[in-house]
């Protein structure tokens, strides 16, 4: 039973990461554009293709090159893209902004099929194999997923906490008219943050391109359950997109010792729902009352 508990935990703090990561890019261009993209999910299809299809079975690259190459591809196609699309649209409508974001992925979708047709495309000998953890055999692709999203958020807090360009997507994302007066060419910090979160799709398709295969519905369930972790820790704020992913994760996993497995995907949009109900500033609000609660506490007793 141990080493089923400890099964449980690894793959669900790994796919908990995966749910944050999708959370994460969504917020990134939620706060640098305005806008929700809603074509994240094809896009994070496409990043399994460029990295499998190309880089991987065109040319003949080996994994750590593949992977280099297709994060910059994307990003590129990220920055091409803020350029025609999120950037114009970020005074527009929400009703405009939602019905281009769905378009584009739409035209990523038929692109993906022409180019790579429609054949499920699986990496060999990439993340394969198990690890030995306290007894417990464990996928070596959780573990290798768990790995390189602490690596990716350590090295995106650190890029908007320390560095010029993360301060400046920091400020464009709080007010940018005030970022504009302050000097900050906001188009540009606007098509760095797409390109970022384009870089990330690309790495969520390439971590999961073992467990799902890369093919056009691998990341279906993937978009939509990041969707509720970034409800669920609080749209617009990283950290707690990040808990909110780990929480679900792990929540879901643990489901299923309860739950038949059919039910395991219905826990997320339940999870959410109950949080829009009660928390529906998501794991934000809750600090915010646990915090005035206290300082209620303190005042009252000073009185």
């Amino acid at each position: 039973m141990q080493a089923v508990i400890l099964q449980l935990a690894v793959s669900g703090i790994a796919m908990g990461f995966v749910y944050a990561l999708v959370a994460i890019e969504y917020t990134l261009i939620w706060n640098a554009c305005g806008l929700l993209n809603f074509s994240h999910e094809k896009i994070i299809t496409m990043g399994g293709y460029v990295f499998v299809g190309t880089c991987l079975f065109q040319l003949g690259l080996p994994n750590i090159p593949a992977i280099v190459l297709a994060v910059i591809l994307l990003a590129i196609f990220g920055i091409a893209i803020a350029a025609l699309i999120f950037i114009p649209l970020r005074n527009s409508t929400r009703l405009i902004a939602v019905v281009a974001t769905v378009m584009l992925g739409q035209v990523i979708n038929e692109g993906v099929i022409l180019i790579w047709g429609s054949v499920a495309l699986m990496p060999k000998n990439f993340l394969s194999g198990v690890s030995q953890i306290l007894g417990a055999t464990v996928s070596k692709s959780y573990v290798y997923i768990i790995i390189v999203s602490i690596i990716i958020i350590a090295v995106l807090q650190f890029i908007l906490k320390k560095t010029k360009i993360g301060k400046a997507m920091t400020c464009v994302s709080q007010n940018k008219t005030a970022a504009s007066l302050m000097g900050i060419n906001v188009k540009v910090s606007m098509a760095i943050t797409v390109a970022i979160s384009f870089g990330i799709c690309c790495i969520i398709g390439v971590l999961t391109a073992p467990i799902f295969t890369v093919k056009q519905q691998m990341s279906t369930m993937i978009a939509l359950k990041g969707f509720c972790a970034g409800v669920i820790g609080g749209f617009g704020n990283l950290p707690a997109a990040i808990a909110g992913g780990l929480i679900l994760g792990v929540v879901e996993n643990f489901a299923g010792l309860i739950l038949p497995s059919v039910f395991k995907d219905v826990v997320a949009f339940a999870l959410m729902v109950v949080f829009m109900l009660f928390f529906p500033d998501g794991l934000v609000g809750v600090k915010n009352r646990i915090q005035k609660h206290i300082a209620k506490s303190q005042m009252e007793k000073l009185s």
